[in-house]
């Protein structure tokens, strides 16, 4: 049987298992960060009526520039953060992964690097490798913060041509300061023209601004964000990014011909149009998510503040068996593979309370005082 070292693949893709999260049918599912919530009935219409409008011309491509849909992103992060953006700083790809490819395919490549801070997303790296580009793993703290000053030392050490910062960061669910973030790009530019990547995709359940802000005077500096989450459509695959002018040019020099199809651009413009119930559901969802926070420190666990709709708890001896513990009992929760740790999503109240209990009895069992 063939395997895949087998085959002519590329050496620095020889030994990396692709991406992915375990989906096991159990009646609380807590593993991916999706919102729990289902689109509500009235924007499940307007989607229905925009791609019926978007069907009668499928015959021809869809807008190659996505110009209705970048106005829409441009006003919803202007409405949001407070900070005006128009839609030449805007692009938008097929979920916030394409973006950083596009981003990768643009600003790194053979024979450059890029350094991001680990545990964090795991795709900014697979993503880098899938591009040929060279993997640095930065350093943080045992709190699972930035350590500004080994970070910059890392920086003008390396000198990577691409610099990722997380927040809020996932695993962890810990949000980045706009100083440090500052720090860090200063640092980056003073060791050679690097593009410095914000990955925002979980910030609208963030206790902090967005730091949207800061691209201001930085053409260097970039801020992702996703659909997926706060929007409550993973399953439309839509993500974008917000910079100077000149990077979404840059990125349009790889972009492959017609990438986001008409049926994408129609659901998710039907979604912009419903922002302010979506993110109704994101407000429970941080009461749900501080909730959690505040009932597993009161099991006696170890939690990282979190920013994001999820929560990293711990510290545990064997990581594994708790979380088949707590899948036996009908909750499936992320072994992201942080050592003494676990992720749980925030989900509904009922969720909530399923996943709580399990921890509880759990700890007893395999914890007992």
């Amino acid at each position: 049987m063939t395997t895949i070292d087998d085959l002519p693949v590329r050496d620095e893709l020889r030994g990396q298992s692709p991406y992915g999260a375990p989906q096991l049918d159990v009646p609380v599912q807590l593993n991916t960060n999706e919102n729990p919530y289902p689109l509500p009935e009235e924007l499940v219409a307007r989607i229905a009526e925009r791609v019926a409008e978007a069907a009668r011309h499928l015959n021809r491509y869809p807008d190659r520039d996505a110009v209705e849909l970048r106005e829409g992103l441009a006003a919803y992060l202007t409405r949001t953060t407070g900070y005006a953006v128009a839609r030449e700083n805007v692009w938008a790809a097929n979920g916030s992964n394409e973006v950083l490819q596009q981003l990768l395919q643009t600003f790194g490549g053979p024979d450059r690097t890029a350094l991001g801070f680990e545990p964090s997303y795991s795709m900014h790296a697979l993503i880098s490798r899938g591009t040929g580009t060279g993997w640095i793993s930065g350093p943080r703290n045992d709190d699972f913060t930035i350590d500004l000053d080994a970070a910059v030392a890392a920086i003008a050490e390396h000198r990577p041509h691409v610099l990722f910062v997380c927040s809020p960061n996932n695993p962890t669910g810990t949000a980045v300061a706009a100083d440090t973030v500052l720090r860090l790009y200063e640092a980056a530019q003073a060791a050679r023209p690097s593009l410095v990547v914000v990955d925002e995709a979980y910030v609208e359940f963030s206790h902090r601004p967005s730091l949207l802000s800061l691209i201001e005077g930085r053409p260097n500096l970039v801020v992702t964000r996703t659909m997926s989450k706060a929007f409550g459509a993973a399953g439309l695959r839509l993500g974008y990014l917000a910079a100077d002018p000149a990077v979404v040019d840059a990125v349009q020099l790889v972009r492959l011909p017609y990438h986001l199809s008409a049926v994408t651009q129609a659901t998710a413009l039907a979604c912009l149009e419903h922002t302010d119930t979506l993110l109704g559901y994101v407000g429970r969802l941080k009461d749900e998510r501080d909730r959690l926070v505040g009932a597993l420190r009161g099991l006696g666990l170890e939690v990282t503040d979190s920013d994001a709709n999820f929560v990293q708890f711990g510290r545990f001896t064997d990581t594994h068996a708790v979380w088949r513990a707590i899948l036996d009992r009908g909750v499936l929760v992320r072994d992201n593979g942080v050592p003494g740790w676990l992720r749980v999503t925030a989900g509904t109240p009922a969720e909530n309370d399923a996943f709580l209990a399990a921890v509880a009895t759990v700890i007893k069992e395999l914890y007992p005082v």
